[in-house]
């Protein structure tokens, strides 16, 4: 799976789900958004993660499960149950990995079978990484786990178009992988370790919110995220995956609770989330809710539920069969914009067609790799009847 279907994949609601296996990390990144590092301990049962994977099945799946933390190749036998099983249902799985083990020279054997599971593996890196790990380690790394055959890509921060660090890196990965490889790049938040020093993003959601009330769709309320509590959210944004308690909205389950039809059925039948990712929160504060005082982006959003007039109009216009294909609709023209428009909205601008470089490697005989999806492909209730999606 290579990282602009992954991308690409990201507006499409319960496309995707997002998994943080813990917020435990080796290290100490001045930049860390989750704040992790080795001594906390804050994680899943593995137990609960597994039951919530297993009830993937065949008729009802998300195209991939995305598996993040703090540092997720801790937990090694962990991912790799997840992965399988979720394979097994035809569920692809990426990790998203700071590195750690690359300091050691190699992949650990525990890495490396947790690594062969995988359908793609993404690489950390930047300027707070390369303080704890060396860029020549990670390259060693990533090129080890092309030879197995998993598909790879960088995800790479910085301060912002203009970041001298950003400009070099990216032209190191262009030697060192012949344009091969390619990269995700986003800017530093102001989350975490980062909330006292980072500037706002500048992205065009940044940019275009929140004066004109145009239409502004987040295409993050799409994938649920399981939290490191086992919470599982309708949002990414880390303050909202920290807050407790979670505005009721925007929660969808918990993995010890619900299984995953019921974790999707509530991301697509919400008609708040239906116009959060059909017009996004701003505009529909300034639509219904004008005498309210602009806040930022997310929090406009979180604020939603306790806006009884935006909870009524919502109702009114997004439920039911209407509220589904107008969802939907909206679904399919931000996919059909492609991964590279879809960065340069949330990522870093300059640099959003590194997404789509060519990259990977050639599957090895002993994995078969899912079939890749319909570029129309959305779940269920979404579904193909008789040649008109309902």
């Amino acid at each position: 799976m290579e990282l602009a279907e992954l991308i690409g994949l990201r507006p499409v609601p319960a496309g995707g789900v997002l998994v943080t296996l813990t917020r435990r990390c080796p290290l100490r990144c001045a930049h860390c958004s989750t704040g992790s590092a080795p001594e906390v301990r804050e994680e899943p049962p593995a137990e609960e993660l597994e039951r919530f994977v297993s009830s993937f099945s065949a008729a009802d799946r998300p195209e991939v499960m995305m598996l993040t933390g703090g540092e997720p190749l801790l937990r090694p036998r962990l991912v790799a149950a997840l992965a399988r099983s979720a394979r097994a249902a035809g569920t692809r799985t990426a990790l998203l990995s700071g590195m750690f083990f690359a300091r050691s020279g190699g992949l650990p054997e525990p890495v490396r079978r947790a690594v062969r599971t995988l359908d793609h593996f993404s690489a950390s890196l930047d300027l707070h990484h390369e303080r704890e790990v060396p860029r020549a380690a990670v390259f060693r790394a990533v090129r080890e786990i092309r030879r197995l055959g998993v598909a790879v890509s960088f995800h790479l921060t910085g301060t912002g178009e203009d970041d001298p660090y950003l400009a070099d890196v990216t032209a190191d990965i262009e030697r060192t992988f012949g344009g091969a490889v390619p990269s995700l790049v986003n800017e530093v938040r102001p989350f975490g370790r980062a909330a006292s020093w980072a500037r706002p993003a500048r992205t065009a959601a940044a940019r275009d919110e929140p004066g004109g009330g145009g239409a502004l769709p987040c295409a993050m309320a799409a994938w649920p995220v399981v939290a490191f509590d086992g919470t599982v959210l309708a949002c990414c944004n880390q303050d909202t995956v920290d807050r407790r308690p979670a505005p009721p909205h925007l929660r969808l389950g918990h993995v010890a609770e619900d299984d995953w039809a019921s974790v999707r059925a509530r991301t697509l039948r919400s008609p708040l989330l239906r116009l959060v990712r059909t017009v996004g929160p701003a505009h529909l504060r300034q639509r219904w809710a004008p005498g309210v005082p602009a806040g930022s982006y997310c929090g406009d959003c979180r604020a939603l539920g306790d806006r009884s007039e935006v909870v009524a109009a919502a109702g009114a216009l997004a439920a039911g069969a209407a509220g589904a294909l107008l969802d939907l609709t909206a679904a399919r023209q931000q996919h059909a914009q492609g991964p590279v428009a879809l960065v340069r909205r949330h990522g870093c601008a300059a640099y959003a067609d590194l997404v789509a470089a060519p990259g990977g490697g050639e599957q090895t005989p002993d994995q078969t790799p899912s079939p890749s999806p319909s570029p129309a492909a959305y779940p269920a209730p979404y579904q193909v009847t008789g040649g008109t999606r309902t």
